[in-house]
C-alpha cells in the first residue's frame, strides 16, 4: 500500500516507502536504511504512546524481539521505545502471511505442510530457548518468506522469569489460537502454552479453519478451555502429533524439542485426512507398536458416540498425555532405521537445513595447558559504545581491540587481561583492531568528545608484552567507500600502512618503532585504501567524485613495492567491487548489483593476476545478498536470514548452500576442522569445510542486533579454542570440541 496523507515521511531516520499494514495498536511501514536494505518499520499509535502501561508492554516487546535471534524470526534492526512516538525497525521478511496464502490458494498439504510445521516448531525452539514466550502464534503473524517461515510480532510476549503484564480489564491475545491457561490464568503462561498455539495454527493451515471454531470470540473461547477440537480434517498422519499439542494441561503437551522429534519422523507426504486408517504414518505406526508392545497404560474402552473402529481417533487418544513413552520409542526406531539426526535434534537442538545436532570435531589441534572455557568484558574508556571486538591469536595471548579499546591483552587460558588501552572517543562503525606482529599490537583511538582539535582517529602502536604505548599517528576513514570494507589499516610483515588523515596518501611504518619507511600519494583525483594480496600490496583506488556520492562504481587497483612504496600500473576492475581474498595467487573480489545507490548484493566475481594485470570475470549463478568472506580457496556469503553459500573463485560456481540459525553473521573462520560463522549476539555455528555439513551450534550470548552486514569474521581459533567476539564487548572462548550445549 502506497504511503497515506499524514503519514510520516520518515521514522528514526528511515525514509518510508510504503504501508505494510495497521492493527489496533500500530502501523508498520516499508522503510529502508542507509545502505538500502529494506526493513519493517513499526511506529505505535499516536493515542498509545502517553499510555504508561502501553509503554511497558511496548519496551517488553522490544526486549523480547532482540533476545530472539535465529533463522526463523524477524531480526531487529533499530527501536526507540522512549521516542514522543515509539517504533521499532525490524528485518523486512519477504512473503505473505500465512493468512494471506490460504485467503489466496486455500489450505496446505503434503511435503509444504510438513515443513511448515518443522519451521514453526524450529521458530518456537529459537524464541524459547532464551527464555521468551511469545503468546500470540496466530496466521497473520508468520511470514512464508522465500526462505521458510518466519515468525514476528513479540508484542504480547513476555520473558518466561517475569510476570506478564497484562492490560487492565482485557485478556490479551486472539481466542482461536489461544491456550487454555492464557484465557482462564495468563499469569501462569509457559512455553507450552505456544506449543498449544502451534497446535491450532497447524489445523487452520491443513483445513482453512481452527480446531475451536465457533459463532463468536466468546464460544471460541469457551470451546478451547472446555471442548474437544475438531481434527476430523486433518491428515491423519500429522493428526495424532497436533492432537497431543492441543492437551488442555500443559504439562500434558510435549516440549519444542520434543514435538520436533514427532514432525520430523513424518513421511513427507502427509496424505489425506483418512480416518480409516489408510493413511498411517510412521509415527502413528510407532505408538501403535508401542502400545501393543509394552501395554504400559491400558487404553480406555472408547466412549460412546466416537468410532471405536477409526485408528485415527484411537491412535490420537493414546498419544495424549502418553506421548513420552511414545516418543522414546520413536527416537529408537529412528535411530535403528538411521534416524540418528532426529535424537541428536532432540537431545541437542537442531534446526532446518542441516542443524542435525552437535558433533564432536575430528581435530588433532591441542588445547593450552589448564584451558577452562570462559566469559569476559573489557571494559573501555566509553561505556555507552555499543560496539565489539576483533582479536589474532600470538601463542597462548589474544590481542583484541575496537569500540572504546585500543588493544588489550588476554590470556587464552582463562581470560585474564594482562593489559588494556582505553580510547575515551566515539569510534568509526566497524573500526576494529587493525593487527598484530610478534612485539607490537595496532588498534585505533578515536578522538575524545569536545576537543575540536583532535584528528578524527589514529594508529596506535602497544608494546605486545608490557601494554606501553610506543607511538600513534593520525589515519584517514574512508575505505568503506571505497573497498566496502572499513580497513583503513594495514599489518603487513613487520610494517603497518595506514591512509593519512587528510585522505591523501598511504604511509608505511615500522610497526614497532613507527619509523616511516616510505609515503605515497594517491593517483590525481582518486581516494584509496590498502589491499593485501598476500604478501603484496595493492592500492585500490576510486575517482573522488564517485567515493563523494558513495557510489564508487569503478575501481582502480596499484601494485605497491613494499620497500618504495611505487605504484605500479592502473589496473581497472569493473565495479562496484569487494576485496574478499586470494585465491591461486590472484585477489578475487565480488561484484555488487546496485538498485540505484542500493547494493542488492552479489551478483559476479572479479579475479586480478598481479602479475599479468590480467582481470578475468565470471557471473554468479544467482544475487547473494549478506556478509561476504574468504577462506582456503572458497568465497562465502553469510546470508542475514543465517543461509551460508560457497562459491567457487575460479568459476563462480556455487558449490554448496547451508541454511543455518546464525542470523547476520560474519565469517568464515577456518580452524579446528571447522567453519565458522558467528553474529553480533555472540551465536556460533560449525560447519564442514567439504560440503557445509552441520557440525554444532550454540545459543546466543549477548543482547547484540543482528542487522549489520559487512561485517568482519567475530570468531578466532586458537589451536582448539575458539574465541568469540559479541555485542558490547562480550569475548567467550570454549573447546571446539566440547561447545556449549544448545538447550
Amino acid at each position: 500500500m502506497s504511503l497515506r496523507a499524514g503519514d510520516p515521511a520518515e521514522i528514526g531516520g528511515y525514509p518510508l516507502e510504503a504501508r505494510l499494514g495497521s492493527g489496533g495498536m500500530g502501523t508498520v511501514f516499508l522503510a529502508r536504511t542507509g545502505s538500502g536494505r529494506a526493513v519493517a518499520v513499526k511506529l505505535i499509535h499516536q493515542q498509545y504512546a502517553q499510555d504508561d502501561e502501553f509503554r511497558i508492554r511496548f519496551r517488553q516487546e522490544v526486549a523480547a524481539a532482540r533476545r530472539v535471534s535465529g533463522a526463523f524470526t524477524a531480526a531487529v534492526v533499530d527501536a526507540d521505545p522512549e521516542a514522543e512516538q515509539p517504533w521499532m525497525a525490524t528485518a523486512y521478511i519477504e512473503g505473505r502471511t500465512l493468512a494471506q496464502h490460504l485467503a489466496a490458494t486455500g489450505p496446505l498439504s503434503g511435503a509444504e505442510l510438513r515443513l511448515l510445521a518443522i519451521g514453526l516448531a524450529e521458530a518456537l525452539r529459537d524464541i524459547h530457548r532464551v527464555g521468551v514466550v511469545h503468546r500470540d502464534l496466530k496466521p497473520s503473524n508468520v511470514v512464508l518468506s522465500p526462505e521458510g517461515p518466519r515468525v514476528i510480532d513479540f508484542g504480547i510476549s513476555r520473558a518466561v522469569d517475569q510476570e506478564t503484564l497484562t492490560m487492565t480489564g482485557r485478556v490479551i491475545g486472539t481466542p482461536p489460537f489461544m491456550s487454555p491457561e492464557q484465557l482462564q490464568a495468563p499469569r501462569g503462561v509457559g512455553p507450552r502454552s505456544d506449543v498449544f498455539s502451534l497446535g491450532t495454527l497447524l489445523v487452520y493451515a491443513a483445513t482453512g479453519h481452527g480446531p475451536f471454531d465457533a459463532g463468536s470470540p466468546h464460544m471460541t473461547a469457551y470451546q478451547v478451555v472446555h471442548e474437544e477440537p475438531s481434527l476430523g480434517a486433518v491428515p491423519a498422519a500429522l493428526r495424532a502429533v497436533v492432537e497431543s499439542c492441543l492437551d488442555k494441561e500443559p504439562s500434558g503437551r510435549p516440549s519444542v524439542d520434543e514435538l520436533l522429534v514427532l514432525l520430523r519422523d513424518l513421511p513427507s507426504d502427509l496424505g489425506g485426512a483418512d480416518t480409516n486408517g489408510t493413511g498411517a504414518s510412521r509415527t502413528r505406526d510407532v505408538i501403535t507398536q508401542n502400545h501393543s508392545a509394552t501395554r504400559a497404560t491400558p487404553v480406555p474402552a472408547a466412549p460412546a458416540g466416537p468410532d471405536a473402529g477409526s485408528p485415527g481417533t484411537l491412535i490420537g487418544r493414546r498419544l495424549r498425555g502418553r506421548w513420552r513413552p511414545v516418543l522414546a520409542t520413536a527416537v529408537a526406531v529412528a535411530a535403528i532405521g538411521g534416524g540418528v539426526a532426529a535424537l541428536n535434534a532432540a537431545r541437542l537442538g537442531g534446526n532446518s537445513g542441516g542443524d542435525k545436532g552437535n558433533r564432536v570435531l575430528a581435530s588433532g589441534a591441542a588445547l593450552p595447558d589448564g584451558f577452562r572455557p570462559w566469559r569476559k568484558t573489557v571494559r573501555g574508556g566509553r561505556e555507552d559504545i555499543p560496539d565489539e571486538l576483533r582479536c589474532v591469536a600470538r601463542g597462548d595471548a589474544l590481542y583484541c581491540g575496537g569500540g572504546g579499546v585500543v588493544a588489550t591483552r588476554i590470556r587464552a587460558t582463562d581470560g585474564s587481561q594482562v593489559w588494556t588501552a582505553k580510547s575515551s572517543g566515539v569510534p568509526v562503525q566497524g573500526l576494529y583492531l587493525v593487527g598484530a606482529t610478534d612485539d607490537t599490537v595496532l588498534g585505533y583511538r578515536f578522538a575524545a568528545e569536545g576537543d575540536p582539535q583532535a584528528p578524527p582517529s589514529e594508529v596506535v602502536a602497544i608494546d605486545a608484552d608490557k601494554g606501553r604505548e610506543l607511538w600513534s599517528a593520525p589515519s584517514g576513514a574512508q575505505s568503506r567507500a571505497v573497498t566496502g570494507r572499513t580497513q583503513d589499516a594495514i599489518v603487513i610483515g613487520s610494517a603497518v600502512v595506514t591512509v593519512d588523515a587528510s585522505n591523501s596518501r598511504l604511509e608505511a611504518r615500522d610497526a614497532h618503532s613507527g619509523a616511516v619507511s616510505w609515503r605515497t600519494s594517491f593517483p590525481a583525483g582518486t581516494q584509496c585504501a590498502p589491499v593485501p594480496v598476500g604478501a603484496q600490496l595493492f592500492a585500490m583506488c576510486a575517482r573522488n567524485d564517485e567515493v563523494d556520492a558513495s557510489e564508487a562504481r569503478h575501481a582502480t587497483l596499484y601494485a605497491v613495492d613494499r620497500d618504495s612504496g611505487a605504484l605500479g600500473e592502473a589496473i581497472a576492475v569493473d565495479g562496484p567491487a569487494v576485496p574478499v581474498g586470494v585465491a591461486d595467487g590472484r585477489l578475487v573480489l565480488l561484484q555488487e548489483r546496485m538498485e540505484g545507490t542500493a547494493s542488492a548484493g552479489y551478483d559476479g566475481l572479479a579475479r586480478v593476476d598481479p602479475t599479468s594485470r590480467k582481470v578475468t570475470y565470471s557471473r554468479l549463478p544467482q544475487t547473494y545478498a549478506g556478509t561476504p568472506g574468504m577462506v582456503d580457496g572458497t568465497v562465502y556469503v553469510s546470508g542475514q536470514t543465517g543461509l551460508v553459500t560457497a562459491l567457487d573463485p575460479a568459476t563462480g560456481r556455487k558449490k554448496w548452500s547451508r541454511q543455518t540459525s546464525v542470523e547476520g553473521a560474519s565469517g568464515p573462520v577456518a580452524g579446528a576442522g571447522a567453519l565458522y560463522f558467528s553474529s553480533a549476539t555472540g551465536r556460533v555455528v560449525a560447519l564442514s569445510p567439504n560440503d557445509g555439513g552441520f557440525l554444532w551450534t550454540t545459543d546466543p550470548q549477548a543482547d547484540g542486533l543482528t542487522g549489520e552486514q559487512g561485517a568482519s569474521p567475530r570468531v578466532t581459533v586458537a589451536g582448539r579454542v575458539v574465541v568469540v567476539a559479541a555485542d558490547k564487548n562480550t569475548l567467550f572462548a570454549f573447546d571446539a570440541q566440547k561447545p556449549p550445549k544448545s538447550d
